[in-house]
């Protein structure tokens, strides 16, 4: 019978999710995850929402609802964190649907909450993320563009450009420190971020509240992470995170240096929307580089540590904090000590972050540039339309609002459109004669 064919409101929800440049596998488990975070019709109802930030007119129209209650239910579902409401300048509630993450994955777990389960919800968390495994390598493994970026230790960075000693002959890609600390963008320090945000709030580390539910959090601080400007408002209105000023800010930040955590952010370069304070036994993300073994899963920082061999004393204390396990020991080939050791670094998978430095006793680790410089998307946008075209979703943010039969055929043809070779794309704008088709190609494959 036809009703048989119907899909849910959780399996149009998740449809709508893969609209995203950023997406989750429909499997079962991520619709008991939304079962958790809301109910059926309001699954259905945001499953009709644009991708893209959108006015509260633009929710009447789709779910054909009056004012009133449309508001009624778009203020329900922004005091949950299932949509962030942001104020324009001019004072006008621009509404969006957040990503699984960062976004309402972790906004679940930002608090300590009674109206969900939370235990169920980190055992799903659990299954879904780190069991199942697809949904964690769509969003580290395969991407070209990442999703977050390792910033720089900035006291370890500031005790380099004080530091007397000299990196040897041996290191001549190396830097000075002086010059390290004059080639650190602003937008390479979290206390920039923090120093220039209009908003900052700060939570519950979500790893490490869903770890404390599972048994095996570790202890490092928790209630750290950082989240900044518009969605840092929205959360703060609804009480899902506390607002905090600048001085605040710069404590915490400094709380997460003495904690040897490593400051992963958006990866971009203007307003920054997160920056969380990872550990290497919690964070998904730093969990998921060494389970897996792969590289550039987050952006680096254009930083690598360089080991002033004579200086090592092989005690292994950054071999111990590394979040990525890109130090290791190996013998020094000392013939007057057979059995010394020395830090070695596995470049390839190093983020840095230069954690490591400032647990060095001996003063043996060193700041060096990266020879290739680590490209930072602009904004959010540039980095969604990045992700997108990473994925093949496109048209999804052409042709946004899909609750409309024009914009799904439309998004489909560009979807197969995109995906044909150079020359058969050629020949299908001949075909269409459209200037349209030929300048968003043209900007597609530079």
């Amino acid at each position: 019978m036809a009703h048989h064919n119907l899909k849910s409101g959780f399996e149009r929800l998740s449809d709508r999710i893969n609209l995203f440049p950023q997406g989750a596998p429909p499997t079962e488990l991520l619709f008991r995850i939304l079962g958790v975070l809301m109910n059926e019709k309001e699954a259905a109802l945001m499953s009709q929402l644009p991708v893209k930030p959108f006015r509260a007119t633009a929710a009447e129209k789709v779910w054909r609802k009056d004012a009133h209650e449309t508001l009624e239910i778009l203020h329900d579902l922004s005091s949950r964190a299932l949509l962030l409401d942001m104020e324009e300048p001019d004072g006008t509630a621009m509404y969006m649907m957040p990503p699984p993450m960062a976004g309402f994955f972790e906004f679940s777990m930002m608090r300590v909450r009674t109206d969900v389960d939370q235990k169920l919800l980190s055992e799903l968390f659990y299954q879904y993320i780190t069991v199942e495994e697809d949904f964690i390598r769509e969003l580290f493994v395969n991407p070209e563009t990442n999703l977050g970026r390792a910033f720089v230790n900035e006291a370890a960075l500031a005790a380099a450009a004080l530091s007397a000693g000299t990196l040897s002959s041996a290191t001549p890609a190396a830097s000075g420190p002086g010059e390290l600390a004059m080639q650190v963008m602003d937008y390479e320090r979290a206390s920039q971020v923090i120093k220039t945000a209009s908003h900052m709030s700060i939570s519950m580390c979500y790893c490490r509240h869903k770890k404390q539910h599972l048994g095996t959090a570790c202890d490092a601080p928790m209630d750290i992470c950082m989240t900044f400007g518009g969605a840092a408002a929205s959360l703060i209105k609804h009480g899902i995170a506390r607002g905090v000023d600048e001085t605040e800010g710069m404590k915490l930040l400094e709380q997460a240096y003495e904690s040897n955590l490593v400051q992963f952010g958006e990866n971009v370069r203007n307003e920054v929307s997160f920056i969380c304070n990872c550990c290497g036994c919690c964070c998904e993300a730093l969990v998921a580089a060494r389970r897996f073994g792969f590289t550039n899963s987050i952006n680096t920082t254009n930083f690598l540590p360089v080991v002033k061999e004579e200086a090592c004393s092989g005690c292994g204390k950054c071999v111990n904090v590394c979040p990525v396990e890109a130090l290791a020991l190996v013998s020094a080939n000392d013939p007057a000590r057979p059995v010394r050791k020395k830090a070695k670094i596995d470049e390839r998978v190093c983020l840095g972050c230069a954690v490591c430095i400032r647990t060095c006793p001996s003063g043996a680790l060193k700041l060096k540039t990266r020879e290739q410089k680590v490209i930072t998307p602009v904004n959010s946008s540039h980095r969604a339309v990045l992700m997108a075209i990473d994925n093949g979703r496109l048209q999804n943010l052409v042709f946004d609002n899909q609750a409309y039969l024009s914009h799904r055929t439309m998004a489909a043809i560009l979807g197969v459109i995109l995906k044909l070779p150079p020359i058969k794309q050629a020949l299908a704008s001949k075909q269409m004669k459209s200037k349209y088709l030929d300048r968003l190609m043209a900007w597609y494959q530079k």
